[in-house]
Formats: structure tokens, sequence, C-alpha cells
């Protein structure tokens, strides 16, 4: 029989600051593609969240733009370290559309950062659920929070799933290396 354990026990996993990139893209020109343009390069200036803001206030957003630019402003804000307007933006995308995944693996990125395990883990089983773009991502925080509960089997399997989704980003293989299997 297998066991599993950690190199160095149980460690909280470090968030990296490019986690949060569940960008949605926009459809056409303006502020909003700005935004999304700024979300997806992770560039997360004063001047950034002003064109995600000056979407809402000059431009005539469709639905899924509205959505979109809230998601993305979010994004900069998570990457600025401002997670309560973050929180207010991925919110507000998710009354307006419950079934984003993007806003639900965004809203459980902020709550890691935030130190909140509990309040995540189902954040990222939504987004998992609604088929993210990102799924290797919500793997990984999913791995986080499990290894924060202390579902050490379950960490591993998730870290192991990221890197087979996407095995050019490192991060799930660093991870992965603190692990020892044992007979």
């Amino acid at each position: 029989m297998k066991s599993l354990a950690l190199a160095a026990g149980i460690a909280a996993l470090a968030l990296p600051v490019s986690a949060a990139q569940g960008g949605i893209i926009t459809i056409g020109e303006g502020f909003a593609r700005s935004c999304y343009e700024a979300s997806e390069a992770r560039i997360a200036t004063p001047a950034n969240i002003e064109a995600c803001n000056r979407a809402f206030s000059e431009q005539a957003l469709d639905f899924h733009d509205e959505v979109a630019t809230h998601v993305n402003r979010g994004i900069l804000y998570y990457l600025s370290g401002n997670l309560g307007p973050a929180n207010y933006d991925y919110d507000q995308a998710i009354a307006m559309d419950p079934n984003e995944p993007e806003a639900w693996l965004n809203k459980g990125m902020a709550a890691l950062k935030a130190g909140d395990s509990r309040a995540a883990a189902p954040m990222f089983e939504k987004a998992l659920a609604l088929k993210t773009v990102r799924p290797a991502l919500a793997y990984y925080g999913r791995a986080i929070v499990n290894e924060d509960l202390g579902n050490v089997r379950q960490a591993y399997a998730d870290l192991q799933r990221a890197r087979d989704l996407e095995p050019r980003w490192p991060l799930p293989g660093e991870e992965l290396k603190r692990y020892v299997v044992r007979e």
C-alpha cells in the first residue's frame, strides 16, 4: 500500500501573484477591450483600472461585456492587492450571471489570498463544474484548499491534474516535489 506525505510537513502553498488569470474576452473595441487586455497581461496599473471604470461609464456594454468587465476589473484589483474591490466585482458578475465560471474561479483565488480556504473550496468546485477556461488553475487552487484542510492525498491528486492539464505551467510540478510517496 502506498502512503503519501509532504516532504516538509503540511505547509501552506504560496499563492502566486499571477494566479488570477481567468479573464473573459470582450467583443469589440474600446475601454472594455482594454480592460480585458490588461487583465490578460496582468498589468494592474491605475490607468488600466480606470479603463475598466470608463467602460462602465462611457460605453454601452452588452450583457456579456458587462459581466466580463466586472471579472476583468476584479482581476486587476486582485493583482494590485485590493481584495475588497476585487470581490465586489466578482460578486457583481455572479449576481448578473451565476453560471460565469471565471467569476467563481477568481473569487476562489481571492478567498485563498485572504486566507479563507473553507470559503474558496466551493468556488473552485463551481468553476470546475461550469467548465472554466482555466481548469488547471482551479485544480491548483483546490489543491491549496485540500492541503490546508489536511486532505493530503486529494491535494496531491489535484496538483497532478493541474500539471497534466498545463504541463508548461511550472508551479504545480514544483509543488509536487514537496510530496513523498512511500510504499
